[in-house]
Order: C-alpha cells, then structure tokens, then sequence
C-alpha cells in the first residue's frame, strides 16, 4: 500500500510554521472575512493568535502533518475562519458584558430593593406596542423603567382585529388587560418605518408567500385611507401620514376585543397613541376619545383627545 507523504510544516516563512493556502492569503489581500472588513492590525493579531494556536496544539500540527494536501488545506481554512469568527464575536460581546456589569454597578445596586421587589412580582401601569426597528426603544425615548411598562414590539407596530385569530401581539394584550391590569396601552408609530413603505409599496392582493407582507397587510385599511386623503402628496409624504393613520387604525383595533372595549368604557383603561421622529427626535402623543368614537364597523370612526406634541 503506498504511503501519503506528510505535508511538512517547516518551511513556511510565516512565523511558527503557519503556512496560508493561497485561497485565505488572498483572502487577507483583500482585507475581508464573512463580508467583515478588518484592519492590518487585527489582520496581524489573528495571525498571531492562529500561530500560538499551532504552537501549543502539537496534535492539531500532527494531524495536518498526516493528512492529504486537500484535506490539510480545508483544516487551515477552517481554524483561521473559526479564530477570526471567535475574535469578532468576542469584540462583540465584550462590550456588551461592559454593559451589563455597569448597569448590575450603577443601577441594580444602587438600587437593589427595587430590584428584590421586581423580583417577586411586576405591577406596570403601561402596555406599550411598537415597532420591532433597532431606532425606536421605548424604554430609551420615553424612559421606562423596568417594572414600568410591557412591551412587545412587531413589525410596524400593528394590532390585529380580535377576529383574525392568535398572536403574540394580542396574546400579550390579554396578558398585560386581564392579568397585570395595566391602566394604559400605547401604541407607538415612528418615522421612516419600513414595514408602514412595504404596506404603502405591496399590491392590492399581495405575496402569500411572505410573512411581512402577510402581517403588514393588516393595516390595509389606513393605507385605503392615507390614498384618499393624501393621493396628491409624494410617497414619501404619503408613507409618514400611513405611520399616524395606522396608528389610530391599531387603536380602532383594540376596542373589537371584548375585554378592552369594556375596561374602556368603564373608564379603567385607556387607549393612547404616539408618534416619534428620530429625524428632528420630536414626539407626539394623544388619547382615544371613547365617547367621540364609533364602533360601527361601516364607520370605524374615532375621535382623539388631549394631544401633546414634545419637541
């Protein structure tokens, strides 16, 4: 039987016998992994740190050593990618760990009964729904503090009409009426909102085949609305009278759900909209005027009240 013989490790002029395929040395020449750039200097620390890898794992070294050219070539590939992946993703949970060790310093500690009481049970008077996009954070613009408010988020901050059947939005709707009965739900809208352009962009009948299209058609109604309203203006100026309009529409929403509209007519609930805009960061907030309001389907009329605008 003939013997494969060995791939030597010796004669790379790399340091600690670190030989490259031209495939990853072209690779660096180009400065990218996974689509990421990185700098010279990181490029040489993860060089650095594949050699000391080689250096203190002689059975990872053997192993090449005996194995065929090809194979030898992926396992190279495959350590450099993992340690460059590794240092990446440890770049990035770092900072988040400086994060939470400042929070547990200057927040939990300073104000650990607080905490210890969360701990044992939440008692919010908020409910707030908004948007899924990285740029609008209640918490972050209105400052919620935990144990103030629940929130989910989705995309475009959209709530369902009671009869369209399950979801997260309105299981947690149940949740935080009946259970934690919250005194406020605020439904939060924004500006340059993704998924109010991709309502505005779809076709009447739609793609089935897509989730978002198939959630976002749920504010159909404000974009019928928004077209009659404002078919002279531009399609951007279109888009942002959708962002508010489908804002009240989740408000109209909200009252086909038995157990809301009751806890709002007897006034132990309120149903309250907001509007921010992270282009001149100003906010905008009013109320559902139940009284004003119709609950007539061929109407779907409702009237707001105590509008503010902080700028």
């Amino acid at each position: 039987m003939a013997l494969l013989s060995p791939v030597s490790l010796s004669h790379d002029p790399l340091p600690s016998s670190l030989v490259l395929p031209s495939r990853t040395v072209s690779l660096f020449n180009s400065q990218q992994i996974f689509g990421s750039k990185l700098k010279s200097g990181e490029i040489k620390h993860t060089l650095l740190r594949l050699s000391t890898t080689l250096r203190t794992s002689p059975g990872l070294a053997m192993k090449a050593s005996r194995e065929p050219p090809g194979l030898t070539q992926e396992l190279r590939n495959s350590e450099l990618e993992r340690v460059a992946e590794t240092e990446s993703g440890s770049d990035l949970f770092d900072n988040i760990k400086h994060r939470f060790l400042s929070f547990k310093k200057h927040k939990y500690m300073e104000n650990l009964e607080h905490y210890e009481k969360l701990a044992k049970g939440q008692a919010p008077k908020f409910m707030v729904i908004a948007c899924a996009d990285s740029r609008v954070c209640p918490s972050a613009i209105l400052g919620f503090q935990p144990g103030e408010s629940f929130t989910v988020r989705n995309i475009a901050n959209l709530v369902p009409r009671f009869e369209k059947g399950p979801s997260e939005t309105n299981a947690a709707l149940e949740f935080a009426v009946n259970t934690l009965k919250v005194e406020n739900v605020l439904v939060i809208g924004h500006s340059c909102c993704g998924g109010i352009r991709a309502l505005m962009s779809m076709e009447d009948e739609g793609d089935s085949s897509s989730f978002i299209q198939n959630w976002v058609v749920l504010g159909k109604h404000a974009k019928l609305k928004t077209k009659a309203a404002a078919s002279n203006l531009s399609f951007d100026q279109q888009c942002k009278h959708c962002e508010k309009e489908s804002i009240n529409h989740s408000l109209r929403n909200l009252l086909t759900y038995p157990w809301i509209e009751e806890k709002v007519r007897e006034g132990v609930l309120s149903l309250h909209g907001g509007y921010y805009d992270f282009v001149d960061c100003t906010f905008e907030k009013w109320t559902l005027d139940y009284d004003e309001s119709s609950l007539k389907e061929e109407d779907e009329r409702i009237s707001v009240k105590d509008r503010l605008f902080w700028c």
